[in-house]
């Protein structure tokens, strides 16, 4: 007898264990088939009827002008390019049926190859006759990303762990105001972050006291929380900051540094290497994470209590200590995405200046499956999205306005709902442990 290969769906047997029932997820290929209707409604029904005669070309533009190495615009004909994409497109939704009909799980890399074909064609029709800065678009993505990356790294933390962490939008505007404020009084952006991630840990104290101690509902206090720290910064904002913003909301800024050679780089080399302090923190943080929680003890640890608490405390772990702290890592590592809004991007603290940045981050732990790597890879789609808005106005696309403000909310609901498949979050995320 062979063993089931270990990309087939799970699979349960009935009550006489006879025959084992197939679990197929049907979402990507109906995901993968509604892009696919998009692209050719777009692209061969609506087309771009304010271009007139011949077949207009997209100009990506992927050198700036101080970059020591330059590369020539790569020019796409709008007609060409859309067939192909298309072609491709559906050639993909099919694989994907056959995958789900076979009860296999979609790759990464397949959905990753749509999701680029589909931008490709997309951008290439709506920017016809234009042209588009490549390193600024992608520049601005990781900007935009950023604080939803460290969001996203924080919900990883505290779900493998077991307590859902609803308050990742009340750890980063924390963050936010902190930041402001101590690298306001002090003059030095370093202090500002280390302030930072302290108030992101202090939310995630009473998260955690709540969640784990007096086993409240874990939802709700993220919820509370979420007000509660929206309420309190704005009143501050607004009695402290404003009649003194020279003294509470002048924040002195990371300045960018540009790693040498590695800076260089053609295309890569601007949009990775030449970024703030915040942002390469970032990238320690993602293989931190991802090392630490499954290459380490600390992570299979942390992994055994999110999974079954019960069997972790048979062989000696502590679990409520386990999560008690980890929350609070969890905490300190998002209230450091909120920084990046301060000291990095704006300069100064605003009113909800997250703007449910914590919940789109909430959705990349779901679309990443509760990986830190998957998560990091969602948020930088979400950051994408959200920057392409900017981009396509400026050039000049004839999509409405309207439509590019929601585009990163549409992006974050398709995504969790059309493109995850079937995913399991941690058995225990979300219920409290009672040691019998």
């Amino acid at each position: 007898m062979t063993a089931a290969p270990a990309t087939t769906a799970p699979s349960t047997t009935t009550a006489s264990g006879a025959s084992p029932i197939t679990v197929r997820s049907w979402k990507a290929p109906i995901g993968f088939a509604i892009f696919t209707a998009i692209a050719i409604l777009l692209f061969f029904v609506v087309g771009r009827p304010d271009l007139e005669g011949g077949n207009p070309t997209t100009t990506y533009r992927l050198s700036e002008a101080r970059d020591a190495i330059q590369l020539p615009p790569l020019t796409l004909g709008l007609a060409e390019t859309t067939i192909v994409v298309v072609l491709l497109m559906a050639a993909a939704t099919v694989g994907t049926v056959l995958l789900s009909r076979a009860s296999v799980r979609v790759p990464l890399w397949l959905t990753t190859v749509f999701a680029v074909l589909f931008l490709v064609g997309f951008l290439t029709w709506a920017a016809a006759g234009a042209t588009v800065p490549m390193i600024g678009l992608l520049a601005g993505a990781l900007t935009v990303s950023t604080p939803l990356i460290f969001g996203s790294l924080g919900g990883v933390i505290s779900e493998r762990v077991g307590v859902v962490n609803i308050a990742i939008e009340a750890q980063l505007l924390g963050g936010a105001f902190m930041a402001a404020m101590l690298g306001s009084l002090t003059g030095s952006p370093y202090v500002g972050l280390l302030g930072a991630m302290v108030a992101g840990a202090l939310v995630s104290v009473v998260l955690a006291a709540f969640a784990i101690k007096y086993f409240v509902d874990q939802v709700i206090v993220g919820v509370v929380l979420n007000v509660l720290v929206l309420g309190l910064t704005s009143f501050l904002y607004s009695t402290v900051m404003v009649p003194n913003a020279e003294t509470f909301n002048s924040p002195v800024k990371f300045e960018r540094i540009a790693i040498p050679l590695l800076s260089e780089i053609p295309v890569l080399g601007p949009i990775l290497f030449r970024q703030t302090v915040i942002v390469y923190l970032m990238y320690i943080a993602i293989f931190l994470v991802w090392f630490g929680l499954f290459k380490t003890r600390w992570g299979l640890r942390l992994r055994a209590v999110g999974e079954h608490p019960t069997a972790a405390d048979t062989v000696g772990i502590n679990v409520r200590a386990t999560r008690f702290w980890n929350v609070l890592l969890a905490g300190a590592i998002v209230g450091g995405g909120g920084a990046f809004f301060t000291l990095a991007a704006v300069g100064s603290f605003g009113k909800d200046m997250t703007n449910g940045a914590g919940f789109i981050a909430l959705a990349a732990v779901i679309f990443g499956r509760w990986d830190p790597i998957r998560a990091t890879l969602a948020a930088l789609l979400f950051g994408f999205a959200t920057n392409l808005q900017s981009t396509l106005s400026i050039v000049g696309s004839p999509v409405p306005s309207e439509f590019m403000l929601m585009l990163p909310y549409v992006v974050t609901i398709v995504a969790v709902a059309g493109f995850v498949g079937l995913s399991r979050p941690p058995a225990a995320s979300g219920k409290p442990y009672m040691k019998a």
